[in-house]
């Protein structure tokens, strides 16, 4: 416990540098020209045809780069996401795999659910002066698609103002730092929590500066008895001071007793199910889980993965 207290006083992510001011890294003053031609270094004449096509044909800035093969689609996109303080992760960029729909393909169908997803849940965890609460994502079996859904969920919180704060709680089968590209053999959640590191545990998302991601390090031979310990409470409850979401990935309820304990320090859980897959009986076995503590079920999903 004393370990963990050092690491939240510390206040430090990766590289012991401190959380980085999304101020620097403002756009919005810049024209869509400006930050184009910066992203694809385009020369002075370079610049100069494309102000003239767009004189010529009477288009927007974006759209003549494109037409003259000096720009794409992602650029113009890119471009108005740094206006707009919309960050993702444009095709330029390999910072995290393309499972994390929100931040590689943020203007599609999938993309646009889990913000739908986000507002929902926004509206049941955030209203009143309930205290605020961590969310567990659950599911009853491995494969029903959780690290995915708690991975684009946060993407899209992050999308918001504030920070958001990812913890790959799953020490039994961790897949979070193959979707954000994070290097799992160094510090992480275990650390912590068996008082082996404070520093360089959480780790910043390069293409979306208002994400953080907590991965689990050395996945532990002593998963459950880790996440009982009196320090995991006490991280989340200060981890939310310092965050303004915190969403937390879970193994399935078909390993043990894990997600249950997980979800109770954390307050909150959303529970997924897989279309055509999932048995009732197994979605029941999960409630009466959490129905064990005083976790608040703020939702379930179906999805289809």
């Amino acid at each position: 416990m004393d370990n963990a207290k050092k690491f939240l006083n510390s206040g430090y992510v990766a590289g012991d540098a401190p959380f980085p001011d999304t101020a620097q890294m403002d756009h919005s003053e810049s024209s869509i020209g400006e930050i184009i031609s910066k992203a694809n270094n385009l020369s002075p004449d370079q610049l100069e045809s494309i102000l003239q096509y767009q004189r010529e044909h009477k288009v927007r800035f974006g759209e003549a780069a494109v037409a003259m093969g000096l720009a794409n689609a992602d650029d113009v996109m890119w471009a108005l996401a740094q206006q707009f303080h919309y960050p993702y992760s444009g095709e330029k960029e390999d910072t995290c795999s393309k499972e994390l729909v929100v931040a590689t393909s943020p203007f599609s169908a999938q993309a646009e659910a889990f913000r739908t997803t986000r507002s929902h849940l926004i509206m049941k965890m955030y209203s009143g002066s309930t205290p605020r609460k961590a969310l567990a994502v659950l599911s009853a079996d491995t494969g029903d698609g959780k690290s995915y859904f708690a991975a684009n969920l946060a993407a899209a919180f992050s999308q918001l103002s504030g920070r958001t704060l990812l913890i790959d709680a799953n020490m039994r089968n961790p897949r979070l730092h193959e979707i954000f590209k994070l290097n799992n053999a160094s510090a992480g959640l275990s650390s912590i929590l068996t008082g082996r590191a404070v520093n360089n545990v959480i780790k910043s998302v390069k293409s979306m500066p208002s994400l953080f991601v907590m991965p689990v390090g050395t996945v532990p031979p002593n998963p459950l008895e880790l996440a009982e310990r009196p320090a995991f409470g006490l991280l989340v409850r200060e981890l939310l001071t310092k965050f303004d979401h915190v969403i937390v990935d879970t193994p399935a309820l078909s390993h043990g007793m894990d997600g249950a304990v997980i979800a109770s320090r954390c307050g909150a859980a959303v529970i997924l199910a897989r279309q055509n897959i999932t048995r009732v009986n197994k979605l029941q076995a999960v409630v009466g889980a959490l129905r064990m503590s005083e976790t608040s079920i703020v939702g379930s999903i179906v999805v289809d993965h």
